[in-house]
Order: structure tokens, then sequence, then C-alpha cells
């Protein structure tokens, strides 16, 4: 019996490390864990944003003003989240190809006709289709290097960011301002480099189909000092139609509200 005990206790060690070693350590299949926890989680957005912030994008890009005119790149909230690459796209691709554009373009073409703009492009059906093209081709240019790929690169926020408060004077002037004053994707201010670039790269590829007789540096200075000066434009309608339409709803309620308390009501017929 003592042998048969003492060979036992001699066998206990072997028998315990081979167990030891049929079983990975702790610390290598805990470290293993980490490392696959981490591979998942790099590839993962870094920031996912919440249902309220996709809620009031949408929202945000659904505006227009007096129904018609797209202003899907404006927000009142001057903290709003920066938008990605993709998201700058898609903004830049909705506005651009937004129904309202086709219509606006298609007036500018008849005025531009009319006026025997561009003599090169000559006169009707075939006239009015080059002038409607060059039209178009201008506005998607200019969404497309000042909304879009310009932003990117410089990680600007092409949207106009709405002051919404304050006197007449200083709000103008901000809207003024932010043709030349962007936010950054950082949370910043910087130059509004993407605005100023994009609107004289516009131009510029313009002298591809515009007519011969149309085409040069003056020109496309000229085109990018008219772009610019129509975003101001555009800018300054977009600070100030919210307070246009709420002033005038709110009367419309308020006529309503009038309306329903002094006319008297009807008894009840007999």
């Amino acid at each position: 019996m003592p042998v048969l005990a003492g060979m036992l206790l001699m066998g206990a060690p072997a028998l315990s490390q081979q167990r030891t070693d049929a079983l990975p350590s702790a610390p290598s299949a805990v470290k293993a864990e980490q490392a696959q926890d981490a591979a998942q989680q790099t590839s993962k957005p870094t920031k996912e944003l919440s249902a309220d912030e996709k809620e009031l994008r949408r929202k945000e890009q659904s505006q227009r003003i007096a129904g018609v005119l797209p202003s899907f790149g404006s927000t009142s909230r001057m903290d709003a989240p920066p938008l990605t690459s993709g998201e700058k796209f898609h903004l830049m691709r909705k506005s651009a190809f937004d129904w309202a554009p086709f219509v606006t373009v298609a007036l500018q073409a008849g005025v531009s006709q009319a006026q025997n703009n561009f003599e090169g492009y000559g006169q009707g059906a075939q006239g009015y289709g080059k002038r409607y093209g060059a039209a178009f081709a201008d506005q998607v240019s200019s969404q497309f290097f000042s909304n879009y790929l310009y932003p990117a690169l410089l990680k600007h926020d092409p949207r106009y960011f709405r002051l919404g408060e304050g006197s007449v004077g200083h709000r103008t002037w901000y809207s003024l301002k932010q043709e030349f004053v962007c936010h950054t994707d950082k949370g910043g201010r910087s130059f509004n480099w993407s605005n100023v670039l994009g609107a004289f790269s516009s131009g510029a590829i313009s002298n591809i189909y515009y007519p011969e007789g149309d085409r040069g540096a003056g020109l496309t200075l000229s085109r990018g000092a008219f772009a610019v000066g129509f975003g101001s434009v555009g800018g300054l309608i977009t600070e100030f139609y919210p307070d246009v339409e709420a002033k005038f709803f709110h009367k419309h309620k308020k006529a309503e509200a009038t309306a329903a308390t002094t006319v008297p009501a009807r008894s009840p017929a007999k």
C-alpha cells in the first residue's frame, strides 16, 4: 500500500502537467479574445449617428423655400455634427438633381435664348437645347465642386448655418460673410476656399461647352464672381425666408382663430 500510494503521488504531477498542456493558457486565451474584439471594433464605424440626429437631418434635407426651391443644405443648429464625405456627396446629388433645378434651368435657357445670349448656339429648338444643357451643366458642376469635392478634400462643411436671431443688419452681415467663412468638420472656422474655388472651377470647366466666342479667362472670372454673388443672395433668402414664412403663417392662423370666435354659432333647427 505505501508503495502504491507513492506511485500515485509521483504520477500526479505528470497527469496534471498533461492536462495543463492540453488546455490553452488563460492569458493567451484572453489576449486572443481581446485581439478579436479590437479587430471587430476597427471594422465598425467610429461614430454612428443617433436616431434623433438622422431624423433631424432627414427633415433638414427636405426643406424648401416657398414649397418649391430646395434648401436641403441648410441647418439652424450651430452644433450640428459634421457630414462624412459620403453624406456630402448625397447632399450634392440630391440638390443638383432635384426636380426644381430642371424647371429653373428651363426658364433660364428661355430667357437666354430670348436675349440671344451665346449667339454661337443659334436659335430654334437646337439653340434652346444647347442653352439648356449648358445652364444645367453649370449648376451641376457648381454643386459638385463647391458642395462636394472641395469640402471633402478640405474638411469643410458645405451647409449654410442659419443664425435665426438678432438684428436685421447683424444677420445680413453674418449671411454675406458665410460665403467666405465656413464651418470645418472639426468644429472650427476657416476661409471658405471650397466655395470660392468651386465657383471658379465651375467657370473654368464651362469653357469646354460654351461657344468659342464666349470662352476665355475674363469670362471665366466673371462667371465665377457671378456664382459667388448668386450664392450670397441665396444665403440671404435662406436666412430670412423662415421668418417671413412664420410671420405670415402666424397671421393666417390668427385670422382663422378670430373668425371662429366672431362668427355666431347657429341655433339648432327647430
